[in-house]
């Protein structure tokens, strides 16, 4: 692949960037709570080379998970990213839930550095409860619509706090999925099996992957434990974490398990607990796994983390930009 030093690869990037025409000046602001987005770009991202669909983990990788719905699909067709893993909080804030629900301690502290009374952890998170379980899924078909008509498709729904949620909340999750035309869910394995099994029954009751998200402590037999409890049990198995926590290359496993992997974490990771670093610059195969995907046409999203620090004299986009490139440019 073509080298570049990092100050001129920022410039491609930002350069590569859509124009600022496919976004008019009155969509750039964020939108009033649940307002729909009447804006279609021009010209629809595709994400999608040689078989592979590149993907993007929402709003986690803009830095702000409690991103707004508009600006998060602003920024993706921006960047030419047709497929997300979305997180549920830019759903929910769209179809109108209090911001302070989402961080229920927050909300018992008032967001200051002091103990939160469990009393009212507790209420806040029951009145969270009670807000999903009336929240309208015909909304949430809206939000779909909003999202495809520019292009850009939600197939992963990642949900914070899976083993805390209620029976019922975790129906409304996978409903609210099924809604948004995903294929799977994801969320931070457990080391408890009864959650493990717990979720797996709801996986199998609406017959939909859940990919138990690993980090670098996690080994291929836990997710392989958590298979043989439930039919829909899968893994998102995060590239960069498992080579700076196994010390190995994911391929083999990746091979051995692809059938129960809903989708691979791209990121640049050093062995032994290693920082993480900008694409290329670690010791994480991330082109050898694209082209695996590629070459045996696994439906395996390669969904890009951004989680190195920003260095000097680039911004966010302009990196994210850059991982999207090197992924391209792997798959060509």
């Amino acid at each position: 692949m073509t080298s570049y030093t990092r100050r001129e690869f920022s410039k491609i990037a930002l350069a590569a960037l859509p124009a600022a025409g496919l976004w008019s000046a009155a969509s750039a602001p964020l939108r009033a709570a649940g307002a729909a987005s009447t804006t279609t770009p021009a010209t629809k991202p595709n994400s999608k080379v040689n078989g592979v669909q590149i993907g993007l983990n929402v709003p986690y990788s803009f830095g702000n998970n409690v991103m707004g719905a508009d600006e998060v699909l602003k920024n993706c067709v921006q960047l030419g990213v047709s497929s997300l893993e979305l997180r549920t909080q830019p759903v929910e804030l769209f179809l109108g839930v209090p911001e302070a629900l989402l961080n229920t301690r927050a909300a018992a502290t008032g967001g200051a550095a002091v103990p939160a009374d469990p009393a009212l952890v507790q209420a806040n998170a029951e009145k969270l409860r009670q807000w999903r379980l009336g929240a309208s899924m015909d909304r949430v078909k809206e939000f779909r619509r909003m999202y495809e008509s520019s292009g850009v498709l939600i197939e992963i729904l990642k949900v914070d706090n899976m083993f805390r949620l209620t029976d019922d909340v975790l129906d409304y999750n996978f409903t609210m999925a099924k809604m948004l035309g995903a294929r799977a869910i994801s969320c931070e394995i457990s080391a408890k099996e009864d959650d493990l099994v717990r979720v797996g029954r709801f996986a199998d009751k609406h017959q939909m992957m859940v990919g138990y998200h690993g980090h670098a402590a996690t080994i291929p037999a836990h997710w392989e434990h958590a298979f043989s409890l439930a039919k829909y049990n899968g893994a998102n198995v995060d590239l960069g974490h498992f080579v700076a926590g196994n010390n190995v290359s994911p391929v083999e496993f990746i091979k051995k398990q692809h059938a129960r992997i809903t989708h691979v974490h791209v990121k640049d990771r050093k062995l032994h607990e290693g920082p993480n670093t900008p694409f290329g610059e670690g010791d994480t195969p991330i082109v050898e796994v694209l082209r695996l995907i590629r070459d045996n046409k696994w439906d395996i999203q390669a969904t890009i983390e951004f989680e190195y620090r920003v260095p000097a004299g680039s911004t966010r986009m302009a990196e994210i930009a850059r991982a999207v490139k090197y992924c391209r440019d792997a798959l060509a």
